[in-house]
């Protein structure tokens, strides 16, 4: 999302392009060989200019993983933004992301927010075109519950292979709304229960935006819980060796789900702080891992 200058139309330029390279050279040290993509970030700039890199890049394409999303129009002028998941209009998105990435083939695309008008029929006959196509090799959704995955994938022959939400441990509803069950907690708790049992039961892969809190734990604090936690994230991380990043990454990763965490940032440096997360295993026992999630709540559990 970070990469492609500003968000507008306004054309990128030889430092986006730059910062793109670095960007991308970071990751690649650490081992991140899977890239996210939308085709709404910076309004279509992020793809472009990574299209850039890649095409400067001779070879790079064939080592790594290309995931990107539609389904989301952006507002413009007097025209609101909505959500489209029509099905030409899928195709048409994924023919312009192709373009500006340089490619020939995406090999994931996610379904980037629900269409409540979305036709299943309608929606399963264009991406199954796509893939018999080539255009794309596998299908994933994004911010949608089980009971909204679950018609989709019945109409589609090849499974449905990731499911992005917002998790980290500033955003934990998706981990409370299993515990807050038959309590008075369980009324302002959104998260669709069942929506983590059934990616896990059913093999799709469950992809963590916002991973890293925007900063909240390892720079900018807003609350006295983001203080505390913070507080705790740096003293783990100085126990193990290891940086805030690692800490925050674990502690995703160290749910059962097996969660992949979507480091968001296009800073070098903080790609290169999450180098161990994406190298090790979690580190974390039961009691520090259930210490950092009451520290970011806040208040005992029920």
């Amino acid at each position: 999302m970070g990469l492609g200058g500003t968000w507008d139309t306004e054309p990128y330029g030889p430092g986006d392009i730059a910062a793109a390279e670095a960007a991308v050279e970071a990751a690649l040290d650490i081992g991140i060989t899977r890239f996210d993509h939308a085709d709404i970030y910076r309004h279509g700039k992020a793809e472009a200019v990574f299209g850039e890199v890649l095409a400067r890049a001779p070879g790079l394409r064939e080592r790594i993983v290309v995931q990107t999303k539609c389904g989301i129009r952006l507002a413009d002028g007097d025209r609101p933004g909505i959500y489209d998941l029509r099905g030409r209009t899928v195709v048409r998105r994924v023919e312009e992301s192709l373009a500006r990435l340089r490619t020939d083939v995406i090999d994931v695309l996610l379904l980037h927010r629900p269409d409540p008008l979305a036709d299943p029929d309608d929606l399963a006959e264009a991406l199954t075109a796509l893939h018999r196509q080539g255009l794309v090799r596998r299908f994933g959704v994004s911010n949608m519950a089980a009971a909204q995955i679950a018609p989709l994938q019945a109409r589609l022959d090849v499974p449905l292979v990731a499911n992005q939400l917002e998790m980290s441990l500033q955003r934990r509803d998706w981990l409370e709304a299993g515990v807050v069950v038959n309590t008075p907690a369980a009324a302002s708790n959104g998260f669709p229960f069942g929506t983590l049992e059934y990616c896990r039961d059913n093999g799709i892969e469950l992809q963590a935006w916002g991973a890293l809190a925007q900063g909240r734990f390892t720079g900018r604090q807003e609350t006295p819980e983001e203080q505390a936690a913070a507080r705790l994230v740096a003293s783990l991380a100085e126990r193990k060796g290891v940086t805030p990043e690692t800490v925050l990454l674990w502690w995703l990763r160290r749910h059962p789900a097996r969660i992949s965490p979507v480091i968001g940032t296009a800073s070098p440096e903080r790609i290169r702080a999450c180098g161990q997360a994406a190298r090790r295993e979690p580190d974390l026992d039961h009691e520090e891992w259930y210490a950092l999630w009451l520290a970011a709540r806040g208040v005992p559990l029920p």
